[in-house]
């Protein structure tokens, strides 16, 4: 199969110490490329290098410390000799004041843009949006979600007295999503780009705490109902994100697509007894009433490409809360 780009080239990975950024780092190398991450650590980033340096080579990775992706030129020198880019680095303080979270984020993209376009050779660049640059989980509501259907009730929200952070959050990445497309359409950069709308990550962890939908899952197996405050809405297994970005950077069919991450909808319910059957006799919080996501998300062109370069699509949601239950991978 022809890709975009050759095996061994070196693919920068923004926020490669998070859930997502760790595992899309873990699909480029297990497919023969070279990762250069970025976190705004190195100290943070050390545990992940250790463990990939040891299965896939001394070489294999690198990481830059980069503190600050909103900075002028934040990204340039990191960009130079790669040959692709996958930006995951977002602003995840869920702060209730919009101005910041919003400029931050869309300067982050614009930033990674702009530095990409200063490299030639670069030849496809992948930006991990999020499902809520579409819509925020309504339960009972039937919601039909476009290719082109954006979160501007987040927007409208973001602004008023009361605002929680999470819908600060959804307004930020609605925006910078949005700004992304419109660069895009302006400067008409010598590269390919796709944008991944990622829902609830779970699966395989790398290591404990992170502060992402991964812990939600412990939480639940460890009798913790903090998860129950967010509602129904869809997954997709980690791993299958991970894959799904990988494939969006390497296939020109990817080109210009808002790719939708979401395996399929789920209630914590589904998840409680899915750790009941793992765990008989353990003791969970109880069901809850919470009623279920009924919203049609355009996911079949992402399920393509993942079944186009792995052979498989979602990965259910019984063998997800499995793996996100067992040991982490870095001991």
């Amino acid at each position: 199969m022809t890709t975009t780009i050759p095996k061994g080239s070196t693919v920068l990975v923004t926020g490669v110490s998070g859930y997502i950024g760790s595992h899309v780092a873990a699909q480029l190398l297990e497919a023969g490329y070279r990762v250069r991450g970025t976190s705004r650590s190195k100290a943070k980033a050390q545990d992940l290098i250790d463990y990939f340096t040891s299965k896939y080579g001394a070489d294999s990775i690198t990481v830059a410390e980069i503190p600050d992706m909103v900075a002028t030129n934040a990204y340039d020198e990191a960009v130079k000799g790669v040959s692709g880019i996958v930006h995951l680095s977002s602003v995840l303080t869920f702060s209730t004041d919009p101005e910041e979270v919003i400029p931050p984020s869309v300067s982050g993209a614009l930033n990674i843009l702009s530095a990409a376009m200063q490299e030639p050779g670069v030849k496809s660049l992948v930006v991990t949006s999020s499902s809520t640059a579409a819509l925020l989980p309504q339960p009972n509501e039937t919601i039909k979600v476009k290719v082109d259907t954006w979160n501007d009730a987040a927007l409208e929200a973001a602004y008023k007295p009361g605002v929680d952070g999470f819908t600060v959050y959804a307004a930020s990445k609605t925006q910078a999503e949005r700004e992304l497309w419109k660069a895009i359409a302006k400067e008409k950069p010598h590269f390919q780009v796709a944008t991944v709308l990622p829902n609830a990550n779970f699966g395989t962890r790398f290591k404990e705490g992170g502060n992402s939908t991964g812990d939600w899952v412990m939480a639940l197996a460890e009798g913790k109902d903090d998860p129950l405050q967010f509602p129904p809405q869809w997954f997709i297994n980690v791993d299958d994100d991970a894959k799904l970005h990988v494939a969006a950077l390497l296939d020109s069919e990817a080109a210009g697509k808002r790719l939708f991450a979401f395996a399929a909808p789920f209630t914590w319910n589904d998840v409680l007894a899915i750790l009941r059957k793992l765990e008989p006799g353990k003791k969970l919080v109880g069901d809850r009433d919470m009623g279920e996501d009924l919203s049609e998300v355009p996911n079949g062109e992402a399920e393509a490409l993942l079944k186009k370069h792995y052979g498989h699509g979602w990965t259910a949601l019984e063998e997800t809360i499995k793996q996100n239950a067992g040991p982490v991978l870095i001991q």
